[in-house]
Parts: structure tokens; sequence; C-alpha cells
């Protein structure tokens, strides 16, 4: 039975007087069923806005948290999924209440226990968490290939600090994304950076997750921060 309706292609339906259907499938099997339901796709993206920039994801249009793009949105520690008061390493999820005794993603016993994690689970996500559906938080390599291949132009939209972010690619020139210059969770240079939470771990001190960080005086590459940090997520998609 699969086999048969892998193989139909193009389906003909008639209703006779007695409101019975008939699927006529490509393979000449002729099916007689009493009633058809008409079942709505799976939305993907959960009624979240994207745009497409031409690049391996979709990014979306507001931060995890947010309902317009200059929205600052909530702010999570690297694999947490909710916001929270304090940030530090005492409250830090993955760890016992120190840098070096953490308990999930590490891949040195100078750092706790170790599983060889590099990249969140999907429990751990909080764009997935967050949002459902096919939404994630970027890896470095998206975040990297979003630096590479956009324009950045920083400016002020609806009264808030930040970049917007003009596609390069042939054909998506015109398509752009804000980024709001967030700061972190304390606030203290809200309007004038930005660090945005990738879901790839630095192996090099697995203490710390790479971050897409930004200023008023530039985009810059390689940067990591402290894991128990609050900071914003950009979600995005296929």
């Amino acid at each position: 039975m699969k086999k048969m309706f892998m193989a139909v292609i193009a389906l003909m339906m008639t209703i006779s007087a007695s409101a019975q259907f008939y699927i006529y499938c490509s393979d000449g099997n002729v099916i007689k069923v009493d009633s058809i339901s008409m079942i709505e796709p799976e939305d993907p993206y959960n009624g979240h806005e994207y745009v497409d920039l031409g690049l391996s994801v979709k990014w979306a249009t507001c931060n995890v948290g947010a309902t317009k793009p200059e929205e600052y949105g909530d702010y999570f520690a690297w694999g947490e999924v909710e916001p929270k008061e304090v940030y530090d390493w005492s409250t830090y999820k993955w760890c016992n209440g120190s840098y070096d005794s953490l308990t999930k993603y590490n891949n040195s016993s100078s750092y706790g226990i170790i599983d060889n994690k590099t990249v969140l689970d999907a429990s751990d996500d909080a764009a997935t968490a967050n949002w459902g559906g096919a939404w994630r938080m970027p890896t470095k390599e998206e975040q990297d290939e979003l630096r590479e291949n956009c324009t950045w132009t920083w400016t002020t939209e609806n009264g808030v600090n930040g970049y917007r972010v003009t596609s390069n690619k042939k054909g998506y020139t015109d398509k752009s994304i804000f980024l709001p210059a967030a700061s972190d969770s304390s606030l203290d240079y809200a309007g004038s950076m930005g660090n945005y939470w990738s879901s790839s771990l630095f192996t090099g001190n697995p203490n710390e997750a790479y971050v897409l960080y930004f200023s008023s005086d530039g985009v810059f590459w390689n940067i990591s921060n402290f894991r128990y940090y609050g900071q914003s997520v950009r979600p995005v998609c296929p």
C-alpha cells in the first residue's frame, strides 16, 4: 500500500451520487473511500518571520523574546532555554558552581566531565525550545557566513542602535535583517554593542562558546564568551 501511494503522481477524484470518492492512481488502481480529510501542512516556522539572504540558512527577523526587529528580546545563558534574574557560574545549569566543573559540553578534563559535545542539543537550544518548528541557534560557521556575505551598516532604527545587515549575494541584494545592539543581560553597553550566541562550543576553552560580537566600531571575528553570560539569540531555519 505504501509503495502504491508513493507512485501516485496525479490524482483524479469524482463524487458519485452516494458521495463516495474515487481516487485514480497512476498505476491503474482505483481506491474508493467514503470521505477525504484535508490536513494543513505543518508550518516549520510556527508563524515567525524570516529573511532569505541567499545563504545556507534563513535568518529570523527578531530575537527570541522580541516581537519587533529593534526589540532586544530575552537573554539566555549558553545551553539554557529560559531567561533568569542572575547570570553567573553559581546559577549556570551545566556546571557545579564553577568554571572548571562543567557537566555537559566539555572536551577537556581540566574543566569537568568530558562528553566531547561541541554543538548544542535541540533540548538545550533557546531558539528551538522557545520557537519550535525548524528554528535553532546558528552555528559559528553560519554566523561567519553572515559576516562574510553581507554589508554591515551601523544605523539607528526606531530609536535603537544596531546593524542593518544586507546580503551581497546576487539576486538577494534587496534583502536584509536588523540586529539591535542589545549588549548582554547587564545592559551596561546597550545601544553600543551586541552579543549573539552561536550553538558552537569554543573547544580551546570549553567554558566558553562562540558569539557574534559587534560594536559601532565594527564586526569582530572568532570571539567567545563565558557560557554563563546572558546574551541574545537570533534564530535561523533551513
